[in-house]
């Protein structure tokens, strides 16, 4: 204590968090803690500028419809289930039994079981549907869900980081590359979808539950058509996929257009530029 008053000199703090509060001391000096660790952070967020503008042109306009049509994709099929049945009276009986077979997405139908009657003593067995159509239906919403992602994320940087995005050539290169490739995935997961739904229609029809069953293949029982499944939903999103495909195809075009490919890094001078320099 006797030194600090005899030398005239302040004392120093290294803790800037204990003399935070000591700051107006007069004849204290503090010593603030730097965080490099959040120098990249600073950096990044310094060059982030918020502007609706790119929306208006076709790159982020486009970019915008495609993250609404690919959650319409993947969320009409992900979110789907249905039922099919069928009504069958047996003839030594005279109650009717309804048969009835729920489903829903992945589509795995050969794991759905639902009971028919054996037309002796009301016994009941276990059948199931026919296919296994996951395969097409979760590529197809994989799909959907890594489309919204990436439109997600490049909205972001047409929105916030534009001046980055065309500063370099190396942006909106990758960004058709990418572009182009979610378009190919888009007509394959698309095709076999369309595809995959086509087998899904005929095997959850209540004809085929009727043909399944033996004795009203040989006409022993009454059997007639009960509850058909909506398809509304996976209609929807076989539409949805096309238009995706239409929509990032299209959108190859509008990214070519802002890379080096398209348009020189460095244009000629003009003629009166040249003239006047010589």
């Amino acid at each position: 204590r006797h030194g600090s008053r005899g030398s005239g000199n302040p004392p120093h703090c290294p803790l800037s968090a204990v003399c935070s509060g000591a700051a107006a001391v007069p004849g204290l000096t503090v010593s603030f803690v730097s965080f490099p660790g959040l120098r990249p952070l600073q950096k990044v967020m310094s060059g982030f500028s918020l502007d609706a503008g790119p929306l208006k042109e076709p790159l982020g306009f486009i970019r915008a419809l495609e993250w609404i049509f690919s959650i319409f994709a993947f969320a009409t099929a992900g979110v789907y289930s249905g039922r099919s049945s069928s009504i069958v009276q047996c003839p030594s009986e005279t109650k009717v039994i309804n048969i009835n077979a729920s489903f829903a997405y992945p589509f795995r139908l050969n794991m759905v079981e639902y009971k028919v009657p054996t037309c002796n003593n009301g016994t009941l067995v276990s059948q199931y549907l026919i296919g296994d159509y996951s395969s097409s239906a979760e590529f197809f919403v994989s799909v959907g869900v890594f489309a919204f992602l990436y439109c997600s994320a490049t909205l972001v940087l047409y929105l916030g980081f534009q001046n980055v995005y065309r500063q370099t050539s190396r942006g909106p290169i990758v960004d058709l590359l990418v572009t182009g490739a979610f378009a190919f995935l888009w007509l394959v997961s698309s095709s076999a979808w369309a595809k995959g739904l086509t087998d899904i229609k005929f095997s959850c029809s209540p004809s085929t539950l009727i043909n399944s069953i033996q004795h009203c293949q040989d006409h022993s029982a009454k059997c007639s058509l009960g509850e058909t499944p909506s398809m509304g939903k996976l209609n929807a999103s076989v539409i949805f996929g096309f238009l995706n495909l239409i929509l990032w195809g299209g959108n190859c075009w509008f990214i070519f257009k802002e890379t080096a490919w398209h348009r020189p890094a460095n244009p000629p001078p003009s003629v009166e530029g040249g003239v006047g320099q010589s």
